[in-house]
């Protein structure tokens, strides 16, 4: 057996010095303001989105944790084993974690919260589907998974496995379709939590407001000043965003938010920008199954047509801080598995007009559709507009709220023959970008609304899937990203850095470079951050 973790510099990056309120009696609840993008999902079987992922991160621990530089470290599991043929690992659980309710975390969780997961075959199911063939619970501290073949990511997945508990969530399920489960807890759980993280939930209504508040018994303790509650507005516009926080009525922006209201938000006093870097690209995922953006010689002429420079224009927000820089395929530098090699996409208005005159359609038309949410999708939508014009296509633009979107996900007939989406590495390895984007298991999902269904990019990234050594591994996504890249199924405008205006007195986790982790929502652990709530009051904060 090789022993894989133990309690050690890991595990201490993650653990502060302090639990809470410095001794000296009550103080003002500090209470943090952000927005997102609705609909928020809080059920960690079924969460895959950004603000979900957000709220999951903080609701819930996870059985293994991601840690700066795309590293693992322990969590609920303080240690785990591999068996020599890489099929069966053996987790020993902390002791001493609780849940919410002030009941204990045992093996018997992680067990029920992996088996629910692959059960209602939603969210992050599809990374287990075939792969895991028994988890077993063997006295309260030690659990064993056994796969059905070697999975390489299959550790680096954990980290978005949330152990919820066993008993609360049989105790409120409902009638439903898994037998003496009942409904699963479905109805329980998008409402509560069932978590043992450091936030539990105060309130919770999907499409406009989730609040959080502080669980005081979290085992790994708060940072000082740390919010004691979190309150999440969702899908506000974003002029109402921008008055908020120039009244000091709101903390901390999302990244959703138009160039021209970061500017002016940078240039407002006590106001700062900052960035994401190293977990998303923005995509522009082309149906390859619908008509005209089925044929490879449309989707190159567009790849060639569009003009990645003046997209940079576009997102750059001053002097100082740009939204992005030019990207090479689906990952993003600084992620696990990135490409040097791949080449930087130009835009060359002849060879595109070349490739389109090789297409078996004459009068090519396609639909456009940009979420709702994003102002800044609208920009790149009608650039792409403008740019297809010249080279001979007509491109109508559709704007379509989020929530419609992922319906339309769901079908290739429905799906737009384009739409942009931000996308971030939601586990450590290239396994995320790659299956979750390209493999046929994951169409109907937003995730991949390029509907490759290759069987060729399936066959390496399964391949990759099963090989044991890391460089053996990291040479097959190369190779399969060279595929994908060449079958133009999607358009890679710039690698995203994201953007989030905040409030000098509030310090966000994600501003040190040095405790970067390149997966999505690992940022907003709110343990992790802090508000000065005397800086605030001196800057007239509400």
């Amino acid at each position: 057996m090789r022993l894989l973790a133990v309690l050690g510099v890991g595990i201490l990056l993650l653990v502060l010095a302090t639990n809470g309120p410095s001794a000296g009696g009550p103080r003002e609840p500090i209470v943090l303001r952000i927005d997102e993008v609705a609909v928020a999902e809080i059920d960690p079987a079924k969460s895959t989105d950004f603000i979900d992922s957000i709220l999951f991160y903080n609701l819930y621990d996870t059985l293994v944790a991601a840690a700066p530089g795309g590293r693992l470290a322990p969590s609920v599991a303080e240690s785990w084993t591999i068996s020599p043929d890489a099929l069966t690992y053996v987790f020993k659980i902390r002791q001493g974690i609780k849940f919410h309710d002030g009941t204990p975390l045992t093996a018997a969780d992680v067990e029920f919260s992996l088996q629910r997961m692959m059960a209602l075959r939603q969210g992050f199911s599809y990374l287990y589907d075939g792969w895991v063939s028994a988890v077993k619970a063997s006295g309260p501290s030690t659990v064993a998974i056994t796969l059905a073949k070697p999975y390489g990511p299959f550790l680096s997945t954990l980290v978005r496995l949330g152990v919820a508990s066993k008993a609360l969530v049989l105790k409120n399920k409902k009638d439903g379709k898994f037998g003496e489960f009942g409904d699963y807890g479905d109805a329980f759980l998008s409402a509560t939590d069932a978590g043992s993280g450091p936030y539990q939930i105060k309130s919770h209504n999907p499409q406009q407001l989730s609040v959080i508040e502080k669980y005081p018994a979290y085992w790994q303790g708060f940072a000082a000043n740390a919010p004691d509650e979190v309150r999440v507005l969702l899908s506000v516009e974003a002029a109402t965003i921008r008055t908020l926080m120039v009244r000091r009525e709101h903390d901390v922006t999302s990244q959703w938010l138009p160039t021209e209201i970061y500017r002016a938000l940078d240039d407002t006093q006590g106001i700062a920008l900052a960035t994401e870097r190293g977990q998303s690209n923005l995509f522009l995922k082309i149906n390859t199954k619908r008509a005209p953006t089925d044929d490879i010689n449309v989707r190159k002429a567009m790849a060639l047509g569009f003009d990645y420079d003046e997209v940079l224009r576009l997102i750059r927000i001053n002097d100082r801080v740009t939204a992005g820089k030019t990207a090479r395929g689906p990952i993003p530098e600084g992620f696990p598995g990135f490409d040097a090699t791949l080449p930087v996409p130009k835009r060359d208005v002849a060879a595109a007009k070349a490739a389109l005159g090789q297409s078996k359609y004459k009068d090519v038309e396609m639909e456009f559709g940009w979420v709702a949410e994003v102002p800044l999708e609208e920009k790149i939508a009608l650039l792409f507009q403008q740019n297809m014009a010249e080279i001979g296509v007509n491109v109508k633009v559709v704007k379509v709220p989020w929530a419609l979107m992922t319906e339309k996900a769901t079908k290739p007939d429905s799906t737009p023959n384009i739409v942009p989406i931000f996308f971030a590495g939601t586990y450590p390895d290239p396994d995320s970008f790659l299956y979750s984007t390209y493999h046929s298991t994951a169409a109907g999902s937003w995730t991949s609304m390029e509907w490759l269904l290759s069987k060729d990019v399936d066959g390496l990234l399964d391949k990759a899937r099963t090989t044991a050594t890391a460089d053996q591994r990291l040479l097959l996504y190369k190779q399969a990203q060279k595929m994908i890249v060449n079958q133009v199924p999607d358009i890679y405008p710039y690698e995203q850095f994201a953007v989030f205006a905040y409030q000098e007195y509030v310090t966000p986790a994600f501003i040190d470079p040095a405790k970067a982790i390149p997966v999505q929502g690992a940022h907003w652990n709110f343990r992790l951050w802090q508000v000065d709530m005397a800086k605030k009051k001196a800057m007239g904060g509400k």
